[in-house]
């Protein structure tokens, strides 16, 4: 049997094994070395366990994972992200779906700042669910705003999606983390213009607030979380500067959530207790993860896979849209069933030799594969963030209306992917600029 050959029969028993909920790590790493096996024999397998895992993790860039994930957990835990909702409210509660809106920009700003949409849809269902829920607005509404504003953490910086997609396809990964900062930002206006067009269309989705702030507590919350904007800034700062590397940025982002929290006189031991813990056990559950990935990437090139592939895109007539057509379905599909870092790095080994065979810019491709397995959050069955904000919302809500809220957002998503393939420039305008 061929290399090939063995390569999809071995890319076959992955997907059955993801199709049974194996778990993503396990999956990915019994496939590899099952296929190593079959193609050099038991020995290689010793080599290759010996030596890639600690070539793996001994890659500096991927110190930046940890480092904004403590920033994140440093800045959740330490109260930083309390106040968004609240002065989100005051700046945005007089637009038609005001809440609602406020919710979206809030939780984007905590996304940016956590690193997570997980953390972001169960933090902002708490805190503005229940709030707008009192005020009349409608449950689909409510609760899908949250859960799609929830994956905006994946695009805007600090963005571990990013750092592992530049670890592996070796682009640079400050450029990576600046590249989504103007997606992050349409998809945000995006979705909050979402909110508007809903309201306008149907009203009693969401009651208009006759609440009109003073200047006065317009500022006093804009002080209220000056922390997280400046926050992002620095780190978004230092990063198109080009004066730190993304680990840099994420060290001194840490650094800096820690000293604003001792100003802030909400730094305690346990503050610093759960929010290393946190940090250590979500890093951890992502570098296994991309171990695996590492595994099968190895055992592809062995089987001659990415020549193949290679090959295949170059004497063919196989067009650029053919391939993103290709990926968009892809991700699609994967997202409704898989964790989104998990499809990334189950996907990557196949597409990544297509991208370089198209001479496609990595930078572009990589906005549109996180952009991609954002939307996997929202989508059904799986659709992770609508069953975070499920569990921390009033359990008479049931998950079909908030899946129903969603697909106002999904159709926002189908715009926004549109425009950022069609339109590079976006995504690659400030990149250019560093």
């Amino acid at each position: 049997m061929s290399g090939t050959a063995i390569s999809l029969v071995f890319l076959g028993l992955l997907l059955i094994l993801l199709i049974v909920r194996v778990p993503i790590a396990v999956a990915l790493i019994v496939t590899s070395l099952g296929g190593i096996a079959a193609l050099r024999g038991l020995d290689t397998i010793w080599v290759v366990v010996g030596k890639l895992p600690y070539d793996f993790a001994a890659h500096w860039s991927l110190s930046a994972i940890p480092m904004f994930l403590l920033m994140g957990t440093i800045a959740f835990r330490g109260g930083l992200t309390t106040s968004l909702f609240a002065a989100c409210r005051i700046w945005f509660g007089r637009l038609p779906g005001g809440l609602a809106i406020a919710a979206n920009f809030a939780s984007a700003m905590f996304a940016a700042a956590s690193g997570s949409s997980l953390a972001t849809a169960a933090a902002m269902g708490r805190i503005a669910v229940p709030e707008m829920l009192k005020s009349g607005y409608h449950p689909g509404l409510a609760t899908g705003t949250v859960a799609a504003a929830g994956t905006i953490g994946a695009m805007i910086p600090p963005s571990v999606a990013f750092i592992i997609y530049g670890w592996y396809t070796a682009v640079p990964i400050g450029q990576l983390l600046i590249a989504g900062v103007l997606p992050g930002i349409l998809t945000a206006v995006v979705y909050g213009a979402t909110v508007v067009i809903r309201v306008l269309i149907n009203p009693e989705l969401a009651p208009r607030s006759e609440y009109r702030p003073t200047l006065r507590e317009s500022l006093s919350a804009f002080v209220s979380v000056w922390p997280i904007p400046v926050l992002i800034g620095a780190v978004i700062g230092l990063l198109y500067s080009g004066f730190t590397t993304a680990t840099e940025a994420g060290s001194i982002g840490a650094v800096a959530a820690l000293l604003i929290c001792a100003l802030r006189g909400t730094l305690t031991l346990q503050v610093i207790r759960d929010s290393i813990r946190d940090a250590v056990n979500s890093t951890a559950s992502i570098l296994i993860i991309a171990v695996g990935a590492a595994l099968l990437s190895k055992f592809l090139v062995l089987a001659g896979l990415p020549q193949t592939m290679g090959r295949i895109v170059t004497e063919g007539e196989v067009t650029v849209f053919m391939v993103i057509g290709f990926t968009v379905v892809l991700y699609l599909v994967l997202g409704m069933f898989l964790d989104p870092i998990g499809v990334m790095l189950v996907t990557l080994p196949i597409l990544l030799p297509v991208y370089d065979a198209m001479d496609l810019n990595l930078i572009w491709m990589g906005v549109v594969v996180v952009k991609l397995i954002e939307i996997g959050l929202l989508t059904p069955p799986v659709g992770l963030n609508v069953y975070v904000v499920k569990s921390v919302v009033d359990p008479n809500i049931p998950v079909e209306t908030i899946f129903k809220g969603v697909m106002w957002f999904l159709a926002a998503e189908i715009v926004i992917t549109a425009l950022l393939i069609f339109f590079p420039v976006i995504s690659l305008w400030l990149p250019s600029q560093m």
